[in-house]
């Protein structure tokens, strides 16, 4: 398969190959196809960075035979929603990496499956926005860095990876502050208890995509999988870093959320009772005539008040004081 006419990584979400370069003492000395891969791969001091997005079976399958990639692995990649996760297969990497961005009003989550070996890094998107082309170009620009080989290639994708999750955090954090300043200030609704619920699972999805990266950070840090060079061991500490930054602030978010949460029922729960208390008073008041009424209206004979010239004002005086005073007692202890 020839690769003379490959698309721009940053080009767009088309299926298929978006970058294929060699890299030599941090520049880029060629763009290759996969029949010359494994042959760039095997020499001293070079480096092949490929890029997929989406790639079909044939494409995997001939990235396979030049890298001698696993079948596991291959098998991974090529099927999305995998759990992030960083596997050892010989003196190669297979790790699963989660991405996140914001699209319009909610937060797009996709993968990024990252083959590192000696002499190459693969990446394969699935169902991601987010362009490592920004991440190619900035390395490009800063050839000493690029010089650092496969090692630093995957240090600066996953500080990538972790840097976009800083302004998802930023957006969410925006709607939980507009949710917890309204929550006592709007009605009662079951939308706002869907935004507050849609605003948890965002959070949920965003914890368990970056949480799982630290401990493969924590892996590649200690060295305990593959033969990761030890001057580049503290950059993965870094990337660690700033995941524990992130992890705190959606924890803090998930609390609020939940008190705002909680806060929204409870504060329907206030207002049904308020309303519940409004009607029993206006029905304990409407009681006292509804009972005086009902007992003149009974049919008996000898009740003395009904030849009683007074009687009517009397028992209309006992209803208006009676329903008085119950109005001002309910006024006293705010049920109306």
């Amino acid at each position: 398969m020839n690769l003379v006419n490959f698309q721009s990584e940053g080009a767009g979400p088309k299926a298929g190959i978006v970058a294929c370069a060699v890299y030599a003492g941090g520049k880029r000395v060629a763009d290759c196809s996969i029949e010359e891969v494994g042959k760039w791969a095997k020499r001293k001091h070079h480096v092949v960075w490929i890029g997929l997005v989406e790639p079909n079976e044939e494409i995997l399958e001939g990235f396979q035979r030049q890298l001698n990639l696993h079948e596991l692995a291959i098998e991974d990649a090529s099927k999305p929603h995998q759990r992030p996760k960083i596997d050892q297969y010989g003196d190669a990497l297979f790790i699963v990496v989660r991405t996140a961005q914001m699209s319009e009003s909610s937060v797009r989550f996709g993968e990024i499956h990252i083959f590192v070996g000696p002499g190459y890094v693969l990446t394969v998107r699935h169902g991601s926005f987010n362009s490592l082309a920004d991440v190619r170009a900035r390395l490009e620009t800063c050839p000493k860095l690029l010089a650092n080989g496969e090692d630093y290639i995957l240090y600066a994708i996953l500080d990538s990876i972790v840097d976009n999750y800083l302004p998802v955090v930023d957006a969410i954090n925006q709607k939980v502050e507009a949710a917890e300043e309204n929550v006592f200030d709007q009605e009662f609704s079951l939308k706002e208890i869907e935004r507050l619920y849609k605003l948890r699972r965002e959070l949920l999805r965003l914890r368990n995509a970056a949480v799982p990266l630290a401990e493969v950070c924590r892996k590649l840090e200690h060295a305990e999988v593959g033969p990761i060079d030890s001057a580049m061991q503290f950059l993965y500490r870094d990337v660690m870093d700033h995941l524990s930054g992130i992890q705190e602030e959606i924890d803090v978010l998930r609390e609020v959320v939940s008190f705002a949460f909680e806060a929204n029922l409870m504060t329907g729960q206030a207002q049904q009772t308020q309303i519940t208390r409004r009607l029993a008073a206006w029905a304990a008041m409407l009681a006292v005539p509804t009972a005086i009424a009902g007992i003149y209206g009974m049919n008996f004979e000898n009740i003395p008040e009904l030849s009683w010239r007074y009687g009517y004002f009397v028992i209309m005086g006992i209803i208006l004081t009676v329903c008085i005073g119950l109005y001002l007692r309910f006024r006293k202890n705010q049920w109306l």
